[in-house]
């Protein structure tokens, strides 16, 4: 079972499944989206970044588009997936946004255990995404947001209240994981590879190197935030094209405008427009 939702204007993806998804990963690969595994009555095996890990029946792991998944075995679980565009493209709260302590905000990456009243709660959270999912409307992309948003609220919030967890997997990588917490921290005024390298204390290269076993590079992951950064704004306020590009650290909005057309294959008025 797998129910995908696209949303034309913004490019947003949400997929909800079984584990059948989880069956493409039957070979190590990066997962490419953020995404939460949530195991029903029985356990799951699986590898994280090369780390043997065994979730329990009742359990939550979240995972970041970054990291490594190999399926073992395992059923009856639930999984949920999505992309930069479809969630963290509106305003949260940092503890649940897309650098909150579910992602790249935790040293490690936490397994939450559900007691009997939170796994109905999750129960009944999951049949909404999925008449959700169903309801093809013209409100059908915010809905699913909200539910993705409560569900999001929901596990930060088991999580502070956990203090201990006897499931525990170390991140993928810590400069990783720093590096992106500083972007979303200074990106609307450091827009430079070498900014970010000094916070780190390494230089240009390294970071390159260092990403690159990820298929990522450093100056891509500024360049993802700020055109992320436009087209909320593009979206969600009145602001032009130029207010836009000078609030985020741009002197001239022509700069801003050929990395958005370059990243999007639209330009900044025909995404407007598109909405």
């Amino acid at each position: 079972m797998l129910k995908t939702f696209t949303e034309f204007s913004t490019k947003g993806t949400l997929k909800i499944s079984d584990q059948s998804l989880l069956k493409t990963f039957s070979n190590s690969k990066q997962i490419g989206l953020y995404t939460f595994i949530v195991t029903r009555n029985s356990s799951l095996e699986l590898i994280v970044d090369g780390v043997p890990l065994i979730l329990k029946p009742h359990q939550i792991l979240s995972l970041t588009p970054i990291q490594q998944l190999k399926y073992i075995a395992g059923k009856q679980s639930v999984v949920y997936q999505f992309n930069q565009e479809f969630y963290c493209i509106k305003d949260h709260d940092k503890e649940v946004g897309c650098a909150g302590v579910l992602f790249f905000g935790n040293d490690t990456i936490p397994v939450i255990t559900l007691n009997t009243i939170e796994q109905d709660k999750f129960n009944m959270l999951h049949d909404m995404f999925l008449e959700e999912i169903e309801t093809q409307d013209t409100i059908q992309a915010e809905m699913l947001r909200m539910l993705l948003a409560r569900f999001i609220i929901k596990t930060t919030r088991l999580l502070k209240t956990e203090t201990t967890s006897d499931t525990i997997v170390k991140s993928t990588d810590e400069t990783l994981r720093q590096y992106n917490l500083l972007v979303e921290a200074h990106f609307k005024n450091a827009h430079h590879v070498g900014f970010y390298a000094d916070k780190l204390n390494k230089s240009a290269k390294t970071l390159s190197n260092s990403f690159s076993k990820f298929g990522h590079s450093p100056l891509k992951i500024i360049h993802e935030r700020l055109i992320l950064e436009t087209k909320r704004q593009l979206m969600y306020t009145d602001k032009t094209a130029k207010q836009i590009a000078y609030d985020i650290g741009f002197e001239d909005a022509s700069h801003l405008s050929r990395l958005f057309k370059k990243q999007t294959m639209v330009t900044m008025s025909e995404f407007k427009n598109s909405l």
